[in-house]
């Protein structure tokens, strides 16, 4: 069982992730916007980070950028999840850092192979 940070502004989609990632057998963390994402995933050192790209305060974008690029978080895979499907974002956004780029609404299938991808011991 992997610890999984869900980062997401939306209750609505943030409580649907964190249904989904238990079905998958996997433990959930939970942040409000792109700054708590960080703090938490540098106070909690997750397994992997599920991160919206539209948010308040530090966009999923920005955040990414900032735990790939942190000697103490930039080992922790972040898989993009956001309605931005344009092909523009989906490189920027791994340009970023990001491991895996998914839109919304999020297929169980699609999210269980990314999960399983970069949950990979290294």
């Amino acid at each position: 069982m992997a610890r999984i940070l869900i980062v997401d502004d939306s209750p609505s989609q943030l409580e649907g992730l964190k249904r989904l990632v238990q079905k998958l057998g996997h433990q959930t963390l939970t942040a409000v916007d792109g700054a708590a994402g960080v703090e938490a995933t540098k106070r909690d050192k997750p397994d992997l980070v599920l991160m919206d790209v539209v948010m308040p305060n530090l966009n999923g974008f920005q955040a990414t950028r900032a735990i790939s690029k942190d000697p103490a978080t930039s080992h922790i895979p972040v898989v993009l999840v956001t309605t931005k499907d344009q092909d523009t974002d989906k490189v920027w956004g791994m340009r970023q850092g990001a491991k895996a780029y998914i839109t919304k609404p999020v297929n169980e299938t699609e999210l269980t192979r990314t999960l399983n991808e970069n949950l990979k011991a290294p």
